[in-house]
This record gives C-alpha cells, structure tokens and sequence, in this order.
C-alpha cells in the first residue's frame, strides 16, 4: 500500500523526523490562502502517488500569492503519469545548501533490512545506483538481532556528513525512520531528498513509505489513509475472488495456477523476448467461476494482445479450468488470439472439452510462450 508525501509526513511527524511547514488544498483559492500565511516564497507540489512530479511540471516555486494561485490553477487537475492531481501541498521554502538521500527497505538477498544512504539526493536513486553506485553505501540490519545501533546510526550519518552536529541531527533522524519503518510495518521508508539548509538544520524535503498489505490488519489508522487507484481496483477486485493479480507492462496476458508456476511462466515469456502483462494466479481451486473472473479481469486490460493460459493440474482439475474457459468465451467478446497449455489431471478430458473451441493448443509451456508472442507480433 502506498500514501501521499503529506501523509507519510504525517506519520514521520510522530517519530520526531523533521519537515518543513506545510499546508494541504484543494483549490487555488485555498493555494493562495494558505500563501499568505507563510508570507514568502512557497513551494507548491503535487500529491499524487508516483515519482517525477518535478519533471512532469507539478512542482512549482511562487514568489507572491498570486503567483501561487496561478500555479495551483495550473496544478490541480495536471495529469501526471495516467493520475489526476486533486490536492496540492503549499510548503515552506527552504534555503537548501545540499540534498542527500536516505531510505530503508527489504532485501530479499540478504534476508534483512538494508539501510542505503548517499549524497546523491533529490534524484532516482534508481539512477544513482544504475549510474553511479558507489554513491551509495548501504548497511544490512538484522531487526531480530538487537536492530539498528546507535553507532550503526551515527556511521551511517558519517558516510554523508562530517560535521559531527550534522552527523548526530542525521543520526538520531535515521533511528527514528528505523523506528518508523519497524512498528508501521512498511516494506519502504525514503527521505529524498534530505536536506541541510544554510542555518545547519536537516529536513525531510520529501517523504515515501510503502506498506505491506499483509499486515495492515494491524494498523487500522493506516488503511484508512489508502487511496485506491485504478491499477489497484482490479487487484482488490481480484483479490475479493479469490485470485492474485498484478498489472504489469506487457501485451501477453498470463493466467496461471500457482504463484510459482506463475513466476516461471513470466520469465519464460521474457526469456523468448516477450513482455507479460501480468502476474495472475487462480490459484489451486477447480472452480469454473474463478477462471470466468479472471479472464474478465486479464481481458479489461487494453495492452493485451495475446493471452497465455499455463495450468498444471494437481488439486486443480484441467476439465473443470476447461468447463471455465468455454463458459466465459461465450460469455465474452474475445477478439484477440488465447495460446492454453493444460498438462495433469484430468488432461485428456480438459482437451476434448476445448477441441471445439477457438483456443490454440500448445502441448509445452514453451510453445504456449513461443506462440503467444508470435501472435502478438503478427
């Protein structure tokens, strides 16, 4: 789950992490209003939940409350990167002397929490690292081995910073995103950037945390700050029946049984130089109904222009996945190419059920993967 910069500021708030005044609107009159209470120059950004806000022209610097209500016109209702702006944050202006990075997150390698930090902040740190990653020096922690320490903190503050009253501002700032980023649950918490203005003070200029869904049963005030986007409906939506589904980038539709059938699937469409259009995964149920959903769910997809269908049938019967495909094919408008490999229980049956209809055979997952691509190809 992700939040906006000014709720994540929010909850930094609450573990002492540092941020400039700010004031949320909705309107460029409530812009102007909100200016003329800071009586300066004032930044004004948008609060929508992807990066490059800046580059796409929905961060501006007024100079007068005019100006402002100029920009919040210009701002609200911006469309950046398929989401609408609806609300802008007014804040501050801070005299920034230099910018720097911090952030937190899981590391599936390692099977610990990686610190990164680097003084290439207020970019994509994916850049950084893609670019120049000896910009950026990580520390792994082992949350069930005592945590972050507070020398492990005050180290971390020395690879950016060398004035020791910066480096224990810095310090005590990372212990308490470490904090932040534990009792909350997140896979996510970034500062970036994280700045020193020219009075010596450390500020969160902005702020990112990602939470995990799986435990948001835990932390109520949280899911109540959920904005669903248009993505995310049709993985709720999934969600509610059953089935697991992500939206990708690709034209290949993928239906599959098994997270890691799934997985193996996708990669075999990358490895043959296609592109999946999703992770879906009905699971290890033989009901007709399922595939009906996820087949309305796979096809409301526009990118996709070929679908891919790989089930192995163990618990999950081939015939009852075939009864479900037949079903919703005459239920639904298809008018793009279905490649289906069903291999396992039930099999013989699954392929007399699917002989009569308009479904493309393919007796290996590597054929259904080869095939799925050339058709979206031609």
């Amino acid at each position: 789950m992700k939040i906006h910069e000014y709720q994540a500021k929010k909850i930094f708030s609450k573990y002492n992490i540092p941020t400039p005044t700010e004031i949320l609107c909705y309107t460029p009159q409530e812009v102007k209003q909100a200016t003329l209470k800071f009586n300066e120059n004032v930044i004004i950004k948008a609060q929508v939940q992807v990066g490059g806000r800046g580059k796409a022209g929905g961060v501006k610097l007024a100079k007068n409350p005019d100006e402002a209500e100029q920009f919040g016109t210009q701002i609200l209702g911006m469309n950046i990167k398929g989401l609408t702006v609806e609300k802008v944050l007014v804040s501050e202006a801070i005299d920034i002397k230099s910018e720097y990075y911090v952030g937190i997150t899981n590391d599936r390698n390692s099977k610990s929490i990686v610190f990164m930090v680097s003084s290439a902040g207020g970019i994509d740190i994916e850049e950084v690292a893609k670019t120049t990653p000896e910009k950026i020096y990580k520390l792994y922690v082992n949350p069930f081995d005592g945590g972050l320490f507070d020398f492990q903190a005050r180290n971390l503050a020395f690879k950016i910073f060398d004035d020791i009253k910066i480096v224990r501002q810095v310090a005590k700032i990372i212990q308490n995103l470490y904090r932040c980023y534990i009792e909350n649950d997140a896979s996510l918490a970034e500062i970036n950037p994280l700045v020193l203005d020219k009075k010596g003070n450390v500020l969160a200029l902005d702020a990112k945390i990602n939470f995990d869904d799986n435990a948001l049963y835990r932390h109520p005030d949280i899911e109540k700050m959920r904005e669903i986007l248009p993505d995310e409906e049709k993985e709720m939506e999934a969600k509610s029946k059953g089935l697991s589904y992500i939206r990708l980038n690709g034209n290949i539709g993928c239906m599959v049984n098994g997270a890691g059938l799934a997985m193996a699937t996708m990669d075999l469409v990358k490895l043959y130089g296609g592109e999946p259009a999703n992770f879906l995964d009905i699971g290890g149920s033989s009901n007709p109904q399922k595939v009906i959903d996820a087949m309305n769910i796979l096809l409301s997809d526009k990118n996709v222009k070929a679908v891919m269908i790989n089930i192995f049938g163990g618990i999950t019967r081939c015939d009852d996945v075939a009864k479900g495909l037949v079903e919703a094919l005459n239920t639904l408008k298809v008018d793009i190419p279905i490649v289906i490999r069903l291999t396992g229980t039930n099999e013989e049956a699954a392929h007399n059920i699917l002989k009569e209809s308009k479904l493309i055979l393919a007796t290996s997952m590597a054929e259904a993967a080869q095939t799925a691509i050339n058709l979206t190809k031609n």
